[in-house]
């Protein structure tokens, strides 16, 4: 190993600078943080996940090596449900871990537990998710949601149970949306239960509800099994949505910043890898399939990862890892429409300071030194972006109190 490896980042950015800012080749860059004044405190990290498709980038970095790249490896803990993975994160088991991006928001306000300081250090993916109903409700004609919210106006309130995995999570949050966009109101309306992934087709399997959301590959399992059907995906509510994100205690990333900033680097990488070529996502779909990670079959992953659903449709905003790193990139604004959810349904009784709340827990400052350790990826010069939902509305994080105020449907006094 050559004496360059150990120049101290400080005499790196100051050579670059005496260069005029020339880009300097990404491996020596990556070697310079790896092992210079900015090598991780921690030789290992442990960082939980649930076996869902979306845990992809943490498999890989592990298998592939990327963690070893900048100085780390990665213990792998696979958690059984997301109450698990908030307990063992909160009482230190875990460093990190793949987690619900409503979750962790949850946390951090006191929603979900105890309040604990949180850090969303990057968005493991965008999309991929969906609402599955029984093949019970199909036979009665129901496709969609208004011939859904068709039936469920036939019966008593409470009559159909449908489930989502946690109730700060982003699952909770897709389905409420999108049962309150055919007028169905998620609290008045209907049952709503939480169950950890694994849990959901065996539950429908036995009657246990009549819909849920959760994340792959549990809906293309309850349509391999014959007991439901997709009747939307989750980027049909919100295309190119945030969905899991990598989380910490800001206490742990406070105590081993080069740390994590090295496990941000690490999973860019293994980001990257993934989307480079249909090959490598076909590869992915394989080692995710193992018993270590999803104990499932091939097949069960790799057509909606490709963004093929049921053989009947090409989706366009399938699940996503990289897209230039403007995918992982922490916006502001993708947290602040939790939190407008959170008032929405009056898990917030006043209002935060949105942004204010975001700029805490989203950490791009950290983000933007691994993507430079990376090399090859440009940050967003901005903090916020604009989408357009499945109801029409606009959010931009310009005005959120407004918009958690503009629904129909709401619980805010509650």
């Amino acid at each position: 190993m050559g004496d360059k490896v150990f120049i101290s980042r400080r005499r790196f950015l100051q050579a670059g600078a005496a260069l005029g800012g020339a880009m300097l080749l990404p491996g020596v860059m990556q070697a310079a943080w790896a092992a210079g004044s900015d090598k991780p405190e921690l030789a290992t990290v442990r960082f939980g996940f649930i076996p869902l498709t979306d845990c992809a980038p943490l498999a890989i970095a592990a298998l592939k090596g990327f963690d070893k790249k900048y100085g780390i490896s990665l213990q792998p803990s696979k958690e059984a449900s997301w109450a698990a993975v908030r307990d063992k994160l909160v009482a230190g088991e875990l460093d990190a871990a793949h987690i619900l991006y409503g979750m962790l928001y949850g946390l951090e306000l006191g929603i979900a537990s105890k309040p604990q300081q949180m850090a969303n250090l990057m968005t493991l993916n965008r999309n991929g998710q969906a609402i599955t109903l029984s093949s019970d409700l199909q036979a009665q004609g129901v496709s969609d949601s208004h011939g859904l919210k068709r039936l469920i106006d036939q019966k008593a309130p409470g009559s159909y149970t449908f489930a989502h995995t946690f109730p700060t999570g982003t699952h909770a949050m897709w389905l409420y949306y999108w049962l309150a966009n055919a007028g169905i109101d998620p609290f008045a309306d209907v049952r709503m239960v939480v169950v950890p992934p694994p849990q959901m087709v065996m539950n429908m399997r036995i009657g246990n509800m009549v819909g849920f959301c959760v994340g792959e590959p549990w809906n293309a399992r309850a349509i391999n099994d014959r007991i439901g059907f997709t009747a939307a995906t989750s980027q049909q509510i919100w295309p190119d949505h945030p969905e899991k994100i990598l989380g910490a205690r800001s206490d742990w990333v406070a105590r081993y910043p080069n740390t994590a900033r090295a496990l941000v680097a690490a999973l860019l990488e293994a980001q990257r890898w993934i989307e480079a070529s249909a090959d490598n996502t076909r590869e992915t779909a394989r080692i995710l399939a193992r018993r270590a990670w999803l104990n499932t079959k091939e097949q069960y992953l790799s057509g909606r990862m490709l963004g093929e659903y049921d053989k009947r449709w090409h989706d366009d905003h399938p699940m996503r890892f990289f897209q230039q790193g403007e995918a992982s990139y922490p916006w502001l604004s993708d947290g602040m429409w939790f939190l407008t959810q959170f008032r929405r349904w009056g898990l917030l009784k006043s209002a935060p300071d949105y942004q204010a709340v975001a700029q805490r827990i989203n950490r791009i400052d950290l983000w933007k030194e691994a993507a430079q350790a990376v090399g090859g990826i440009t940050a967003p010069t901005q903090t916020l972006r604009s989408s357009t939902l499945l109801d029409g509305k606009v959010w931009n994080g310009a005005d959120p109190e407004g918009y958690a105020g503009s629904f129909a449907i709401q619980r805010k006094g509650a």
